[in-house]
């Protein structure tokens, strides 16, 4: 047990679902936890827009994801698991993952409806598969505790258990895999070394524009945006690059499409988040709102909500104001001053 621990803590491993807690300690204190069962649980909800990672890892490293679970299983002593898929990736992979798992104590699970992106997060994903609301839990405790009917319970994205596999097999190389996809002409996904940076990666895999551009990074929801001079960073949070030509875009029309997909997948279980994107999506019909109330609502919400969900939901706005349309005097919006909490700790 301490051996497989002690290598994943070598190789720096952490969590490929966007919330980048280190899988090491992770592991370390689910298998330290006491409990007469224990449960190992591979989200594949996915349901962030821009990210399509965990499907390739489906098409093609199905195999080694299942041994990664069976480590985790072996390594916190768990006897059951389960594969949580949302209805699309079920339809298509169940029957190979079904013979993958042969003679192993997994469950394929799914709902006849999608948990869609409140799924990502992992307490959401326990509710559902336990047969309730599909809605965040109050944390502390967490499921490294209280998981899966109050059981400790470990909860991995796909891609963490693909590392592990190769970290138990001395093969892991630092990589992850990035989707990449937006206003370019090489989409796809893409396993690169954790060490390049975004400008690099873009080049690497032909994607670099000729052009003025900003990328979104992160995811195409809850993403960071950044100009074309601030991407010598790492890939964030579950792994995208989104890029977007400059000018192609009106600013309220981006704001539309990033609010009225987080409107849709509220679960409606707290106010800041329930009421303030319905105001949101309600006051950006107005093509010049009022942009005093807009940043009040976005503070709101980001300092206020139960869950990442609400917490993320300001993000591509904000950074798309304060790094892209800065630049760009004839479209700038100035929102009030607030205290920059752009990046809370959401979905693991």
């Amino acid at each position: 047990m301490e051996d497989i621990i002690k290598k994943i803590e070598k190789a720096n491993l952490v969590g490929r679902g966007g919330g980048c807690f280190p899988t090491a300690k992770k592991w370390e204190m689910v298998a330290k936890a006491i409990g007469p069962k224990k449960y190992v649980v591979c989200n594949f909800s996915e349901g962030e827009p821009g990210v399509k990672k965990d499907e390739y890892i489906l098409k093609n490293y199905a195999l080694e994801m299942i041994e990664g679970m069976k480590i985790a299983m072996d390594t916190i002593g768990a006897e059951d698991a389960f594969v949580y898929l949302n209805p699309d990736y079920y339809k298509k992979y169940y029957k190979n993952l079904k013979e993958l798992s042969k003679g192993k104590n997994f469950e394929i699970f799914k709902k006849s409806h999608t948990a869609g992106y409140i799924g990502g997060e992992e307490t959401s994903a326990l509710n559902h598969i336990e047969g309730h609301k599909v809605e965040p839990r109050l944390r502390p405790p967490f499921p490294t505790t209280n998981g899966l009917w109050n059981m400790p319970t470990l909860v991995n994205n796909p891609e963490t258990f693909y590392h592990v596999c190769l970290i138990s097999q001395n093969r892991y190389e630092g990589k992850r895999f990035v989707t990449i996809n937006g206003d370019c002409f090489e989409r796809g996904v893409y396993e690169m070394p954790e060490s390049l940076n975004m400008d690099e990666i873009l080049k690497k895999t032909n994607n670099y524009p000729d052009f003025d551009f900003f990328v979104q990074v992160g995811g195409d929801a809850s993403g960071v945006v950044l100009n074309g001079d601030q991407i010598n960073k790492p890939v964030l949070g579950s792994g995208s690059i989104t890029v977007y030509s400059t000018y192609k875009y009106e600013p309220i029309e981006l704001f539309r499409k990033w609010i009225d997909f987080f409107q849709k997948e509220s679960c409606g279980q707290c106010t800041p988040c329930r009421d303030g994107l319905y105001r949101l999506k309600e006051m950006l019909v107005d093509d010049e709102p009022d942009w005093d109330v807009v940043g009040e609502i976005l503070d709101n919400l980001a300092e206020s909500s139960f869950c990442g969900l609400g917490c993320a939901a300001p993000i591509a706005i904000r950074s798309y104001i304060e790094n892209v349309l800065v630049n760009i005097p004839e479209k700038k919006i100035d929102l009030p001053d607030y205290e920059k909490k752009m990046i809370c700790d959401c979905f693991s």
